[in-house]
């Protein structure tokens, strides 16, 4: 990624932090370290920043009828999840990592942004793994609306299906999926 466009994804993203309205006080909380992140030297979009972490992108996917939302059961985790991970050098800002996200996480190409700017934000710990170590995931997360019901669970997903809403619970999933079900509920 050049430096014009690296600046050009930090300006995007820094945007979109500070027009977003957390939902509450955790969610603003999570702005403002995510801010302070956004600042730092170095590239925090990538996957080896790890002091304290670096930038995630995930996509909570409603289904064509708006009432399900499509989670993954993510194979490292083992629990339902939406799909996420990794910004990649090449995404040009964190919406496009985002879709890219969906695409090779369930196979669906034809997902459109559901609400303008970031839906939901969280911060969690990640263990260390390999020779990485023990750091944080700083991940944003956007609305979509799939085009068709189909898809094909992939890559890290050991599974994929649509949930209604009511159906979503913390004990298969986690706190973060819940409040974003909560914001859905809502008509956030």
């Amino acid at each position: 990624m050049s430096p014009q466009d690296s600046l050009a994804r930090r300006e995007h993203f820094h945007h979109l932090l500070t027009t977003m309205q957390p939902y509450d006080t955790t969610e603003s909380t999570y702005q403002k370290r995510m801010l302070d992140l956004l600042s730092v030297d170095g590239d925090p979009f990538s996957r080896n920043h790890f002091q304290p972490g670096h930038f995630t992108a995930s996509s909570f996917v409603l289904h064509p009828t708006e009432n399900k939302l499509l989670l993954i059961f993510h194979g490292k985790l083992h629990r339902w999840l939406q799909p996420g991970g990794h910004i990649d050098p090449e995404d040009l800002n964190v919406i496009e990592a985002a879709r890219r996200e969906v695409e090779e996480e369930t196979g669906m190409t034809d997902v459109v942004l559901h609400q303008e700017g970031i839906f939901d934000i969280d911060i969690h710990e990640i263990p260390p793994l390999r020779q990485d170590p023990a750091h944080e995931h700083f991940d944003v997360r956007f609305l979509f609306r799939a085009q068709s019901p189909h898809f094909q669970a992939g890559s890290d997903a050991k599974d994929a299906r649509w949930f209604s809403l009511d159906a979503i619970n913390e004990t298969e999933s986690d706190q973060s999926v819940m409040r974003a079900v909560a914001k859905l509920s809502k008509g956030q």
